[in-house]
């Protein structure tokens, strides 16, 4: 018989409209679940999903008209050009020609993507088709862009460009929702964000009091090199019983390491001697 996992529990957000907001989590927290439940490519078990007004579970059709979705994974043909996807897009939401053309050239200037868009995509970078992909969300102008870890996998300069671009559509009205687990991303984009874990939101505010209400070093631990869920829980919940320990969270995507906020440099080495009395010895530690 198969047993269903819950991704999400009581979890809630609300975000004013122009906002720039961020969702903070390591992998496996629940991310990608709330984000595909916001835009109605998931039916939620139970809840309400609101989207300008629109109720998303009742009208899905008016609500994905109000969203652009980018997920994580690229989705791009490579045999078409990006001019020609563009214009694929642009047919789907019934877009009239002389406004499509306009739109994908404000978005080539935008994006910095005139130098490529008639080549065929299979031609370009990871930079590139991403860049190619935000333009897709944005295309019919939302009034929410939802972004799944934008810029996963991508260089510096890449990286760079993006952060850039949301900036600017930030700054012209757009709301902007982006999931990572890049805490200098957030942190440098967000003008609010909620941190969560195991389908909780465990913390939610502006980011500079929230680096400020954790405080302390930050530190990633594991007990072997390759562990597994049970024993990962089983060291959180030691972790959380130690003295200055602010906040355990299990990387579940980095062979259930696990992200501490400690308040001290000391505590690290009462946690080292503390699990190795519950024979749990330290595997490896790197603090930042």
């Amino acid at each position: 018989m198969a047993v269903g996992i819950q991704a999400l529990n009581d979890f809630s957000l609300s975000i004013e409209g122009g906002c720039l907001y961020g969702l903070l989590g390591p992998n496996g927290a629940g991310k990608t679940t709330a984000l595909r439940i916001l835009c109605t490519l998931l039916a939620p078990d139970s809840g309400s999903v609101t989207v300008a007004g629109v109720d998303a579970l009742a009208n899905p059709r008016a609500a994905r008209r109000l969203l652009g979705y980018v997920a994580q994974e690229v989705a791009i043909d490579k045999i078409l050009t990006g001019r020609e996807l563009l214009q694929l897009q642009a047919a789907l939401y019934h877009l009239p020609n002389a406004v499509r053309d306009r739109r994908i050239a404000e978005l080539c200037e935008l994006m910095g993507m005139a130098a490529w868009i008639d080549r065929r995509c299979g031609s370009y970078s990871g930079g590139m088709r991403r860049r190619l992909d935000l333009a897709a969300g944005l295309l019919h102008r939302p009034r929410l862009l939802v972004l799944d870890e934008p810029t996963v996998g991508l260089d510096i300069e890449s990286r760079a460009a993006i952060w850039q671009v949301l900036r600017e559509l930030r700054n012209q009205g757009t709301t902007v929702l982006l999931s990572s687990h890049y805490l200098e991303e957030v942190d440098a984009l967000a003008d609010r964000l909620a941190i969560i874990e195991s389908g909780r939101v465990i913390a939610e505010g502006a980011p500079a009091a929230l680096k400020a209400s954790l405080g302390g070093d930050r530190v990633t631990l594991r007990v072997r090199e390759f562990s597994d869920e049970p024993e990962a829980l089983r060291v959180q919940q030691l972790l959380r019983a130690c003295a200055g320990v602010r906040q355990v969270v299990v990387n579940r995507a980095q062979g259930f390491s696990l992200n501490l906020v400690v308040e001290h440099e000391g505590v690290i080495e009462q946690l080292r001697r503390q699990l190795g009395e519950a024979d749990l010895p330290v595997f490896a530690l790197a603090q930042s």
